[in-house]
Formats: structure tokens, C-alpha cells, sequence
């Protein structure tokens, strides 16, 4: 069973054209509590469910005056229309007027989403949608549910949602047919897909940002990749009716329920570019850098091209250049080896590289660029240099001029207060040819008594050539020297260090937390991560989970964090996105509370992964996508920064000393689905 529903929310579609008349009693106003109900629909031409229609022109009536808050892009009309309709408000009347021909024999749906609200408060009608057939018979089936963010569980507001039939869908199907039937996600990322037949369907999201109904490479996608079914089931639904005594009274009677209504979408981005050479520069005389529109599988060939018309030649050696490759590969810095090239101002380069031809294959092709580079500070140094000359000559040509030496500079990334879990790390202004390990020196501070030890580990950045780190089993509360003797070090152009020394402080254990989640609700053999989030929703922690279900986070500052969770298949220690119509993204979860974590102190947690429908777990504190609230409604924050022993089941087991003690319960699984309250 794929793990589409992942105990989402069951949807209460909103049934359009099934909305019941009522009608309005204009008086003057005397004041009482705020109107916070939204425009009650009267009636319309077509009426909803009306057959053989043959107007373009629909037009609805409603109990108060209305307004269209952004109609262009919420109003929608199924199946897609090559040209957005006209959608206007005037007083209680609305009407919409379709731009092209109508279709025979097919079930049109006018879908106002939320676009619809009283002129006065702003109450939004939402998911109001009229049904009507250009022909004898009218489609009535609908699927609901919800689109997220695949990465963090964000509402998808205002995305396209739409299907094809099953058995249309190929291949390139996604790329260049619109798709069928259509709707728009509201401000909670909900939407029904209402108009369809019976049958089987394969539903996608998108967010068609040039609105041709289909999906561009460089656009968000959400798909599932099982067959739908809708359906429609008898129900009973009990509503309470309230006396002109102030009674209540249950009534039950017979209903429908549209299947299924529960679906979930999470869309992601491929993070498709197209491959270009995007830009390149010279902005040091010994360096140049070549950025490009998209990740180089194959990296570019650079060689230098002599001018023809220039007396000058250049034959650089064979190890000219080294590269520094960005994380990503899609931009490298190349640093010039070679005085005879780097000696020139204007260097005429090839760059083979390879592009997408029109079919998109990659082929290789060749640019020939000029890389300018003009010292500012050339004009300074002659002028410098003739009066150092003329110094010399005044003084007598027996005199030695000092010489100017220039020294590889070096700068420490951490600071006066060091991390007890991390290296000290260190950044040179060129990479480094040679390196004398013995003239790197640690020392401690001992009853203020400077005390030599062992040399620390030193390593090299692997994605920078001009970062080292230095590692060592830091001792707590302890205060060290990091010395690098003068010429310990000789970078790539032959020059060497001035002496170098960097003092630190690190911290304490008593300044750290800790946090041990104890996971439940893993697949056998599945791999995650736990992240712990600032208030940004940014990660600026991470553990795996190990072979025990456990995810332990260590050496943590105090303060308010969250946590996220995402099954990592490919193990590979970090999220990845999915391919359209082929490879899902990794599921995400959330830990539902906030973590407030104090200073020595240890915390236990259980979390159980599908307590919460999916669409609940994100704490609304770091909920970007928050819905649009009511004139005179307030948002309830979350109380999820309440007292510890709020959280649920956790423990907390200080003092902190790197280590965790005894077991925490385990929260029980709520089990099916809830029904989301809005």
C-alpha cells in the first residue's frame, strides 16, 4: 500500500451547486455582534446541475453585496479554457463570461475557490462552485484533498490541481497535454476536483506559473502514482437545530460523501535549469571563476587561446590551472599557476563544455572568452615605485631599497569561545603547496601555566581548497593556544606565513542540551534524520536514526527549537527531491510541539510519526502559509512553548553530562483519520 494517505485528514468537500437558498431581511442596522457569516448564493443562471446549456454567459445572485479578492487567478473553469474568463461584482450580482466555445456534450465547473466575500467584513465564501452540462447528462463525481510542500509541510495556496484519464497517460503526457479537469488549492492547501465521470484518473499538482495547463520542467510537481476511483457513498448526517426558545434538537437525514477525500499531494521542484554557461569572471589576477545555468556531470576544459595578432605567446605547463569545484558543480574558481599566464592582463581562453542540443542531449560545444584583469592599484605602485627611485637617487646609488615581501594570509573561522564537539578551523588567501606538520604547535593553559600537548589532527576542507581544520579532544572549560611556526606553510605561488596564533576557550558540558527522540512508526530497515529547527524553520542540527529507533542530539545550545523527520532511502544524510511521474520525494514528518531546552540538562522524547494526520503536525509557529483570518478573528498561537511536562511523554534527565538515562513511554497512535475543523 503506498504511503499517499499517511493518516491524512478526511475533507469535507464543499458540494457545488448543491448550496440551499435562503433569503436575506434588509433593515436598518442596530448594532450587536460582528456579521461573520459569508454571502449566502440565491440563485444563478444556469442554475447548478442545469443541462444543454448553451450560454458562455453564467450570472449569480447572492444575499448581500459582494466583492472578488484576486479573481483572475482563483477563479477557475474545468475543463481548462485557453483564455481566462471575465469574472466581474456588482452589488449582489456576480457573472462570468467564458472566452471560449463551449464544448458539446460536457460538464463545465465554475470554481470561485475563495475569490468570493462580503463587501462589508470580508467573510470569504469559500469553495463555492457551480456545475452545468452542455449536454443530456451532468458529471457529479469529485476528489478532494490536500497539497503540501514535500519538504517542510507547507499549505500549497493557490496551486493547480487537475487529472487525466488513466488510460491517456504516457510518458511525455504531463509535459504537453493540459490536463482535463481542474482546480485550485485554497489558503489551506485543500481542493476537489469536482465534474468527473466515472472511472479510473491519475491526479498531479502543479503550479503553473505560464498557465497552459500542463507541467514545465522548471515548475513544481505533485503527483500520485496510483489510480483513483472516485466514488460516491449514502451517509447519514445529524444537524442541530436551534428553537426560537433557545432548544437544541438533533435531526438526522440521508447525505452523500464523495470518495476519496482524502488524498495528499506533497509537491517538490526537480531543480531543473537549463545547462548554459551563465557567466564568467577574473576577479583576482590569479584566478578565474565560470558559472553555469545548471550541475556539470562532465566538468568544462579550459586552455589558453593565443591571439594571433599579438607578438606574445603563451605555452603554459600542463598543471596551469587548479580547480575548486563548488558543492553543487555548477560553478568553479580555477586558480592560475603559471606567472606567464596570470602576468597577462588579457587572457583569451577556450572553454569546452557541455549544453543541451534541441532534443535535449548533451553535446559538447566550445566558447572562446576574454578574461580582462586591471590591477587598481597598478597606477599607485608606479608612482610609488618612482618616488622610492627617486629616494634612491637622492640618498646615493650605494643604498639598498627594502624589499617588499608578501606573506599567505591566514584568519581563524572560530572564534575566541570553541565548540567542544568541533574542529578550529582556519582559512588561507591561496591554496597550499607545502605543509610543515611540525611547525604547527597546541598548548593549554594550566594553572595559567602554558602547557605544550599534542599536536592536533589536521585535515583539509574537502569543498575548499583554502580551508584546513584542526581537531582534537577538546577538554572542557580549558583554554588553548593554536600556533603555526613562520614559514611552516608555502602556498601554490611560493610564498610563506608570518607566524600565526589563535587563543579559544571551550565551552563548558553545563552549557549544552540534549535531546534523545525515541521513533516510532518507521518501516523495518527504513533510514531517517531528525533535524532540529530554529524558529525560521531551518535546520541547524541533525542526527540519524540509528539501528534502535533513536535520533540523539547532542551538544546543543539552549533555547527554542522544533524538529522535523525524513526517511532517508538512499541514505545518503540529506532530503531529496523526487523526478515527475517517477520517483516521490522523501516523506517529511514533524515533531507537533515546540522544544524548549535548557542549559545542562538532557531531554528523553517519544515520537510517534503518525500520531497527527500529516496536514496537523506542523507547528503553527513556524507555519509560513498561515491562513488569512476574519475581520475581528484572532489566530490561536500555539501552546507548544508551554511548560515541559506539556509536551507528552518525555523525560527530562539532567544534569547533562553527554549521556542519557532510563526509558520514556511511548505515545499511542490515535489511529484513523481525523476530520479537520476549520
Amino acid at each position: 500500500m503506498k504511503r499517499y494517505w499517511r493518516h491524512l485528514t478526511a475533507l469535507l468537500a464543499v458540494a457545488g451547486g448543491l448550496i440551499a437558498p435562503a433569503c436575506a431581511s434588509i433593515g436598518r442596522p442596530e448594532g450587536g455582534a460582528r456579521d461573520m457569516d459569508p454571502p449566502v448564493y440565491v440563485n444563478s443562471n444556469p442554475k447548478p446541475g442545469e443541462k444543454n446549456v448553451k450560454s458562455t454567459r453564467l450570472t449569480v445572485t447572492f444575499d448581500e453585496n459582494i466583492q472578488l479578492d484576486d479573481a483572475f487567478n482563483k477563479v477557475i473553469v474545468s475543463p481548462a479554457q485557453s483564455t481566462p474568463p471575465s469574472v466581474n461584482a456588482n452589488g449582489r450580482r456576480l457573472s462570468v463570461e467564458l472566452r471560449d466555445t463551449l464544448v458539446p456534450d460536457v460538464t463545465y465547473t465554475i470554481d470561485f475557490g475563495d475569490a468570493i466575500k462580503d463587501l462589508n467584513e470580508g467573510n470569504v465564501l469559500d469553495g463555492f462552485a457551480i456545475d452545468f452540462s452542455t449536454g443530456e447528462t451532468i458529471d457529479s463525481l469529485k476528489i478532494s484533498g490536500i497539497v503540501l510542500a514535500a519538504e517542510n509541510l507547507e499549505p500549497a495556496q493557490g496551486m493547480l490541481v487537475g487529472v487525466y484519464r488513466a488510460d491517456s497517460v504516457a510518458d511525455t503526457t504531463l509535459r504537453t497535454v493540459p490536463l482535463e479537469r481542474v482546480a485550485r488549492t485554497n489558503q489551506y492547501g485543500q481542493f476537489t476536483v469536482r465534474g468527473l465521470a466515472e472511472g479510473r484518473y491519475r491526479i498531479y499538482a502543479i503550479n503553473d506559473i505560464n498557465r497552459d495547463y500542463h507541467w514545465d520542467r522548471s515548475e513544481d510537481v505533485a503527483y500520485l502514482d496510483v489510480d483513483l476511483v472516485p466514488t460516491v457513498e449514502s451517509i447519514e448526517v445529524t444537524d442541530t437545530l436551534r428553537s426560537s426558545t433557545g432548544t437544541d434538537s438533533l435531526v438526522t437525514h440521508g447525505g452523500v460523501r464523495y470518495l476519496p477525500n482524502d488524498v495528499l499531494l506533497t509537491w517538490f521542484n526537480e531543480g531543473y535549469s537549463a545547462q548554459y554557461l551563465k557567466d564568467y569572471a577574473r576577479p583576482t589576477r590569479r584566478t578565474i571563476t565560470l558559472g553555469f545555468g545548471a550541475r556539470c556531470d562532465s566538468l568544462p576544459e579550459v586552455s589558453v587561446v593565443n591571439d594571433t595578432a599579438s607578438a606574445r605567446r603563451l605555452e603554459p605547463r600542463a598543471d596551469w590551472l587548479l580547480a575548486q569545484i563548488n558543492e553543487g558543480r555548477d560553478s568553479m574558481m580555477y586558480w592560475i599557476t603559471d606567472s606567464t599566464v596570470y602576468g597577462t592582463d588579457s587572457l583569451r581562453l577556450s572553454v569546452r563544455y557541455q549544453k543541451p542540443d534541441s532534443l535535449e542531449r548533451m553535446v559538447w560545444t566550445t566558447d572562446t572568452l576574454r578574461f580582462f584583469f586591471k590591477d587598481p592599484q597598478q597606477k599607485q605602485d608606479k608612482k610609488k615605485k618612482k618616488k622610492k627611485e627617486e629616494e634612491t637617487d637622492s640618498v646615493g646609488a650605494d643604498s639598498v631599497p627594502p624589499v617588499a615581501l608578501n606573506f599567505i594570509g591566514i584568519k581563524a573561522l572560530t572564534g575566541s569561545t570553541q565548540e567542544v564537539h568541533l574542529p578550529v578551523r582556519v582559512e588561507f588567501d591561496q591554496p597550499i603547496a607545502h605543509w610543515d606538520t611540525a611547525g604547527v604547535r597546541l598548548s593549554m593553559y594550566v594553572d595559567t601555566v602554558l602547557t605544550a600537548v599534542e599536536a592536533p589532527r589536521a585535515g583539509m576542507d574537502p569543498t575548499n581548497l583554502l580551508r584546513r581544520y584542526f581537531d582534537y579532544e577538546w577538554t572542557p572549560g580549558a583554554k588553548y593556544r593554536l600556533e603555526i611556526d613562520s614559514a611552516a606553510i608555502t602556498g601554490i605561488y611560493g610564498e610563506w606565513n608570518q607566524p600565526f596564533k589563535h587563543e579559544f576557550t571551550v565551552k563548558q558540558l553545563e552549557e549544552y542540551s540534549a535531546v534523545d527522540f525515541a521513533i516510532n512508526g518507521l518501516q523495518p530497515g527504513e533510514k531517517a534524520v531528525v533535524q532540529l529547527l530554529n524558529a525560521s524553520d531551518a535546520p541547524v542540527y541533525k542526527a540519524p536514526v540509528g539501528a534502535d529507533g533513536h535520533a540523539v542530539l547532542r551538544h546543543l545550545a539552549p533555547g527554542t527549537y522544533y524538529a522535523r523527520l525524513f526517511v532517508d532511502r538512499n541514505d545518503n544524510g540529506k532530503w531529496d527531491t523526487g523526478v515527475a511521474d517517477s520517483i516521490q520525494p522523501e516523506d517529511v514528518y514533524y515533531f507537533a510541539k515546540a522544544l524548549k531546552l535548557k542549559k545542562n540538562w538532557d531531554v528523553a522524547q517519544d515520537w510517534n510519526l503518525n500520531e497527527l494526520p500529516v496536514d496537523q503536525q506542523k507547528p503553527l509557529a513556524i507555519k509560513k502559509n498561515k491562513p488569512k483570518l476574519r475581520p475581528g478573528e484572532k489566530l490561536k498561537a500555539d501552546e507548544d512553548e508551554e511548560d515541559e511536562d506539556e509536551w507528552g511523554n518525555s523525560n527530562f534527565m539532567g544534569p547533562n553530562f553527554g549521556g542519557f538515562g532510563g526509558n520514556s513511554s511511548t505515545l499511542q497512535n490515535s489511529g484513523g483519520n481525523q476530520m479537520l475543523r476549520r
